[in-house]
């Protein structure tokens, strides 16, 4: 994967890292750590922004966090058209007037799952690494105690990261949803010269 710099931004991948079946771990960290704007009605919203970038860009969303003084999101790309940069810069624009005065910084961190990153056990242990966030704060005991987690996929409102049944269930709709790569278009076989 290579990095361009732009000048006073972090190092980004190139656009292509972040589309088709990519899967991205983002992070939005308020200016100067702001708290004070997270509750169940922000949650609310944002969840319904997720679905509305969700369906725009035919991502999912198994796992996302909001804490005090940030947010952590996993998207993972369904179809060749998807695109993160695009989803990103939707849900940042539609948060931006929920936050009231409070800022993100200017650019979300984010982190490309490389392939051995994507393999499920691994991946269920890097969207472990986001539930948990909020037990390492000391916020709460058990990651089911903090009410501002879940997943977001299209059709699925109840499915929860917390839940016992989650990855199975998470699994078997992934692998029946997303698209797969084209096929190889069929070449009619030549016809003898005459």
């Amino acid at each position: 994967m290579e990095n361009i710099r732009q000048k006073g931004n972090l190092p980004r991948l190139l656009r292509r890292n972040y589309q088709a079946h990519a899967v991205v771990m983002w992070t939005l960290t308020f200016k100067k750590r702001a708290t004070g704007w997270l509750n169940d009605v922000f949650h609310y919203r944002f969840r319904e922004l997720m679905l509305h970038a969700s369906a725009r860009e035919q991502v999912w969303c198994p796992v996302y966090c909001l804490m005090p003084d940030h947010l952590h999101l996993v998207w993972m790309g369904m179809r060749r058209e998807s695109d993160q940069l695009n989803a990103m810069r939707f849900l940042r624009r539609r948060l931006a007037p929920l936050l009231g005065p409070h800022k993100f910084q200017y650019q979300a961190y984010d982190h490309v799952l490389r392939e051995e990153e994507r393999r499920r056990g691994a991946f269920a242990g890097a969207c472990f690494y986001v539930l948990a966030n909020p037990v390492r704060a000391n916020l709460v005991e058990h990651v089911a105690d903090w009410p501002f987690t879940g997943a977001v996929v299209q059709g699925y409102p109840d499915l929860h990261p917390a839940r016992p049944d989650f990855w199975e269930t998470f699994w078997k709709l992934y692998v029946g949803e997303r698209e797969g790569e084209p096929s190889p278009p069929s070449v009619p076989p030549l016809s003898p010269a005459s």
